[in-house]
């Protein structure tokens, strides 16, 4: 007779416990168990604890151990409940220790399989590919954060009668760079700086020669030029950089309350000075020149200048949430996602790795469809665009998600004072070697990448579903090299966690305080100079309800989650080796001593930069 030793381990999460009756069976490369009853006297598997050792008699050894069977029926008048195990662990009667992750919800009747966690690309079992399923998580710990305090605003139709008006909204909840925003945001410097660290730092880029459709003179900018300098040998110097909103070019705006709203397609010249600052020199609100769309320029008068820059920053907002946040981000992250639960079974070392940093983006995407961008979502009722409008995925190139190839492709290498580059640079190799080391452990050769088939079907999988099979995207379609695992790999990593920080975090900081990102705008860009008072602005603005409810959405998308997991960190026990379990534990300390080094550098500065440090990066698109 052979005697198996087997203990099962129930997550620590909310409602992970279960009170039905739990049977396994083993399967070995020379037979199986009978299905076995895992009596539990204490009458359940409880949340966050390890059960007492069963034993799983058959009359041989099953050889080497290859997969699981697990299943729960519920007892006679009791419901079918949700469990949570984590893992379940085999002693052989040969004294190895066999651990078979679990890591997911079982809700049902059926029989569950799950395979020895030792990583394993190329399959030389009893078993073939075990589609991973897809469960939805029935108590999922959605963060719950403090609203702002609105009665008596969300409601409002009314315009804004003053700025210290709306100063009464914002101070219910504020940050420290809110704050800044709300005391700088008519200044040219800031509104500079916000396009190397707010944000969208995805759209500027180092202009070289003026687009045809922007017709900036010399004698326009040549007082902000500051000196004798002309606008082409700046150009030729590098100090003149393009902000070009033509995705939203044509597209519909929204109607609030029975009201027309308005947005622009800008085009703006910002300017690099001596003393390394970045201001703007030139807006032009339309993408096609014209009498009525003047160029707008810093020597124009207060309010003619400062209502083009309202202009501007409102359409940052809608930029930044369609295609910076939204596609590049969660909808990728969500490729991403369903890709690996296709394609992977659990025990292949890239599902172990990879994992960790899919979790609950499923699910915050299903929330985001429903409540912020569904035909009653929030930004869809307050925003400017009446819908989320198709963006080309021939826009989303490969390049552009490598951050060093997009830094390098935008020319913005040596632009002084911009820590999202300085940051993400250094994440990204951080990530990079980690990602390099685990990748080289599992695959020796080229020839195991080229032949490990659920490897290809991944990557096809990307390919074809999430970027629709469109070569000019440059994603690959198969994997030939470890290095072109890697680098793919860790475009999946630095997506999922440090740009979704970069993109998201910082929402409230720099939209919080109104007037600095507003939502909508309620008056159509101005055609003429001259014309533009305080008044005009105010009337401009989104009235105070559609203001009240931007504000609170962008307070709650900003906060960190209620169950955060930082980046590097992998509570669940995927990984087996000791070599990868070594790699992880010396990634985290890469990280804790980069985050360390922003802390030092933060402190010396007027506006702290953070969303690029380890230990406020969410490990996957969970918020």
């Amino acid at each position: 007779m052979a005697k198996y030793k087997v203990t099962v381990h129930t997550h620590n999460i909310a409602t992970a416990t279960t009170m039905n009756n739990v049977f396994i069976k083993l399967v070995g490369e020379n037979g199986e168990s009978k299905r076995t009853w895992l009596t539990s006297l204490k009458g359940g598997f409880y949340q966050g604890t390890t059960s007492r050792e069963f034993d799983v008699v058959c009359p041989s050894s099953l050889g080497t151990l290859v997969l699981i069977e697990l299943d729960k029926q519920p007892l006679p008048l009791f419901p079918q409940d949700a469990w949570f195990p984590s893992k379940v662990v085999v002693t052989t009667p040969e004294g190895d220790t066999c651990q078979f992750p679990i890591y997911r919800w079982i809700m049902d009747k059926e029989v569950h399989l799950f395979r020895e966690g030792t990583g394993q690309h190329v399959l030389h079992l009893l078993c073939e590919t075990l589609l991973a399923q897809l469960d939805i998580v029935p108590c999922l710990p959605f963060c719950r954060i403090t609203e702002l305090k609105l009665k008596g605003y969300s409601d409002s139709k009314k315009n804004w009668k003053n700025i210290d008006e709306i100063s009464k909204v914002f101070c219910c909840n504020r940050t420290v760079i809110s704050d800044y925003a709300q005391e700088h945001w008519k200044e040219d410097e800031f509104f500079g700086y916000q396009y190397l660290n707010g944000c969208n730092p995805m759209l500027i880029r180092r202009c070289s020669e003026l687009p045809a459709n922007f017709p900036v003179t010399e004698d326009m900018v040549k007082p902000s030029l500051r000196g004798s300098s002309s606008l082409l040998r700046e150009l030729q110097s590098g100090t003149i950089f393009l902000l070009d909103y033509k995705n939203l070019d044509g597209l519909k705006a929204n109607v609030i309350n029975r009201k027309k709203q308005y947005m622009a397609a800008p085009l703006v010249l910002l300017y690099r000075t001596p003393d390394e600052k970045l201001i703007p020199i030139a807006i032009q609100l339309k993408q096609t020149p014209a009498k009525d769309n003047p160029i707008f320029l810093p020597s124009d008068s207060e309010y003619d200048w400062l209502l083009a820059k309202i202009f501007v920053r409102s359409a940052d907002f809608q930029e930044h949430q369609l295609n910076v946040h939204l596609l590049r981000t969660h909808l990728l992250a969500e490729v991403f996602a369903v890709a690996l639960l296709r394609n992977m079974p659990m025990v292949h070392p890239l599902y172990k790795l990879l994992i960790p940093h899919t979790r609950y983006t499923l699910q915050i995407n299903l929330l985001a469809r429903a409540f912020l961008i569904a035909d009653e979502g929030v930004f869809t009722k307050v925003g400017s665009l009446s819908l989320i409008e198709p963006v080309s995925v021939a826009s989303l190139t490969y390049s552009s998600l490598c951050m060093p190839e997009d830094i390098t492709a935008r020319g913005l290498e040596s632009v002084p004072n911009n820590y999202y580059r300085d940051d993400g640079l250094k994440l990204w190799h951080i990530i990079y070697r980690f990602v390099e080391e685990v990748i080289s452990f599992y695959y020796k050769r080229d020839s195991e990448v080229q032949e490990d088939q659920e490897l290809q079907n991944w990557i096809k999988d990307i390919f074809d579903h999430g970027f629709l099979a469109q070569e000019c995207t440059g994603i690959p379609q198969s994997f030939s090299t470890v290095p072109e695992v890697v680098k793919f790999v860790t475009v999946v990593i630095f997506t999922c966690s440090g740009q979704h920080s970069a993109v998201n975090s910082g929402q409230y900081d720099y939209g919080g305080w109104m007037p600095n990102t507003p939502i909508s705008l309620q008056q159509p860009p101005p055609t003429t100079k001259g014309q533009s008072t305080e008044s005009t602005m105010l009337e401009t603005f989104p009235d105070v309800g559609t203001t009240a409810q931007g504000m609170s959405t962008m307070w709650l998308l900003s906060k960190q989650s209620s169950d955060f997991v930082a980046l590097g960190q992998y509570p669940e026990e995927h990984f087996n080796e000791e070599p990868p379990c070594r790699m992880i534990q010396k990634f985290q300390t890469e990280l804790k001593v980069f985050s360390e080094n922003i802390n030092a550098r933060n402190s010396r500065l007027p506006v702290p930069y953070t969303y690029m440090d380890p230990a406020v990066v969410e490990n996957s698109v969970a918020i």
